[in-house]
């Protein structure tokens, strides 16, 4: 693989691997600006010829949740074959609105990666929760028009889509009179309000665990991007369906947290797929080739005159990344590893723009009546977005590993909102962040309400992080930039991450994603039981509930 150890290659010789023509041929690629000048038929090939073909893309993703900024996920990435993402703002956007989006914007053009940023159309998601900013119909039909917003990012309000909800649907046309691709976020809808959903212009959904609702989506227009995350994993559930419809499959990994991105990415997925049976073909299209056209990223697709970003592959059974090459610099190479002076273009210093006003707490403000009285309780599952909701009684509450849960609105004065929640386990000390979806105020869990408070009022004093209070101190990840993310790099952010969720594990909780499960627990959009800074909601019926029941 010595060709790649010329950084800014003339040409480079392997299998060109034609995924639309499900063949591979021997080939020469000729470079020029960073271009693909032309492609140039061989007789024969070395034995360790690479395999080239398009660079993978990630279909749909928060960046914010890596934790990194972008020209620091861009450095993980390139090392899994991974150029282009299709990037959804809506973390840092529901924290400091357009501020928030550009700066996200103006970081990635720090690197040659391809970042494909859309505007979010739910800020904030819904009205059970406080957020920092709003993005109103008014503004979505002016930023829409903006060439680096390439979409309508994922909406998640799919009760305004199908009965009619009037911002909704001025949001939706605006997407439409712009020629911009809709992004979707309907877990569990079907039938008629899936086809009103669909018949909106929405184009994707990337909240399918089944078969059944995958090919539902299908049926009725809608591209299905199969998620492998941190916390919802449904790879293994969808997986057969880019098998049957390649073309209307892509791949994600919509949360992905540092540590976990550092060991695998879209590559992963490919080499999972083989290992399942599925046609190599069929995964690359997903990979590499729908994404690309579906959001007109202007990486190219291994043509003449497109762009030179491509990769190679030490065969495609085993589908190890050998080199990434994005317009014609090797970024990365196996023999070098990341080759950040190809890929970065400015390393000036990084800005901190951040909102947390949130004023500290005392143990008074946890106190709830449960006597006598049936309690709903909150039960988490490890893994995954949603909770379940069981009725207790106060003594099945002290008797079954049940604590309290609390979360605070940072963007002002607010008094903490205090529920029950079940499946942490943590027999003593407390767990945080300002990670919480999706408005990202204080979040924390804890065995008692004294360590509660003191791990909240230390990640006030932060103005942001992800941190645990256990044996009478605090450690705290701090995230300087909007409370979500650090311009440390990858491997530090990932030490620090692994560090803090072996202390949970210490501290009694078997989950294998502790932090990524708590985060959704303020989700109110995603069922069943969740706590917001503004109170109990049953998601079901997209309203506030009483904690406490006679």
């Amino acid at each position: 693989m010595n060709q790649f150890l010329n950084h800014t290659p003339s040409s480079i010789s392997g299998h060109i691997v034609d995924i639309e023509q499900r063949r591979c041929r021997a080939g020469r690629i000729i470079l020029a600006q960073g271009r693909i000048l032309r492609i140039e038929p061989l007789d024969s090939l070395p034995a360790d010829a690479p395999f080239l073909l398009p660079a993978l893309t990630d279909a749909h993703i928060h960046i914010e949740s890596s934790m990194m900024i972008p020209r620091n996920f861009a450095r993980v990435a390139v090392t899994h074959g991974v150029a282009n993402a299709v990037c959804d703002p809506h973390e840092i956007a529901n924290v400091l609105g357009v501020e928030g989006i550009d700066f996200m914007i103006a970081d990635g053009r720090k690197s040659r990666f391809n970042f494909r940023f859309g505007l979010p159309s739910c800020v904030p998601s819904s009205h059970l929760e406080t957020s920092g900013a709003v993005i109103d119909a008014e503004q979505t039909r002016s930023l829409i028009l903006r060439d680096d917003l390439g979409f309508l990012a994922e909406m998640m309000n799919y009760p305004g889509v199908v009965f009619n909800d009037r911002e909704v649907h001025l949001k939706l046309r605006a997407a439409r009179k712009a020629h911009k691709p809709i992004d979707g976020h309907a877990p569990g809808l079907t039938g008629e309000d899936l086809r009103r959903y669909a018949a909106a212009g929405i184009s994707t959904d990337h909240e399918c665990s089944t078969l059944e609702e995958a090919r539902e989506r299908i049926v009725c227009g809608m591209k299905v991007i199969v998620r492998e995350g941190s916390a919802a994993r449904n790879f293994e559930a969808l997986c057969p369906i880019i098998g049957e419809t390649p073309a209307m499959v892509m791949l994600c990994s919509d949360d992905k947290h540092p540590d976990d991105l550092i060991d695998g990415h879209i590559d992963t997925l490919v080499r999972r797929g083989l290992r399942r049976g599925i046609p190599i073909w069929d995964l690359l299209h997903a990979a590499a080739i729908t994404p690309v056209e579906h959001y007109a990223i202007g990486s190219g697709l291994l043509r003449e005159d497109d762009p030179a970003t491509f990769i190679a592959v030490d065969n495609l059974s085993d589908f190890n990344i050998e080199a990434t090459l994005i317009e014609g610099h090797v970024v990365y190479n196996r023999e070098e590893g990341l080759l950040d002076r190809e890929l970065t273009l400015d390393l000036d210093p990084v800005v901190h723009p951040n909102r947390f006003e949130a004023a500290p707490i005392t143990e008074e403000e946890l106190s709830v009546d449960i006597k006598g009285r049936s309690v709903k309780v909150m039960v988490a599952h490890d893994g995954e977005l949603y909770t379940s909701c069981e009725e207790m009684s106060p003594e099945e509450i002290t008797q079954g590993n049940v604590q309290k849960i609390m979360v605070l609105n940072r963007y002002g004065n607010g008094r903490p909102q205090v529920g029950f929640i079940r499946g942490f386990d943590l027999k003593s000390g407390a767990m945080g962040a300002t990670i919480a979806h999706d408005s990202h105020n204080l979040i924390v869990t804890g065995a008692s309400d004294s360590e509660i408070v003191a791990l909240a009022n230390a990640l006030i004093r932060t103005r942001g992080g992800v941190g645990v209070w256990h044996r009478g101190k605090t450690e705290i990840l701090p995230l300087p930039i909007a409370g979500l993310m650090s311009d440390l790099p990858a491997e530090e952010i990932s030490r620090q991450y692994r560090h803090l969720g072996e202390v949970v594990r210490e501290l009694g909780c078997g989950m294998k994603s502790p932090f990524i499960t708590m985060a959704f627990m303020a989700l109110p959009v995603i069922t069943e039981l969740k706590i917001t800074d503004k109170g109990l909601v049953d998601v079901r019926a997209f309203d506030f509930t009483e904690l406490v029941t006679r």
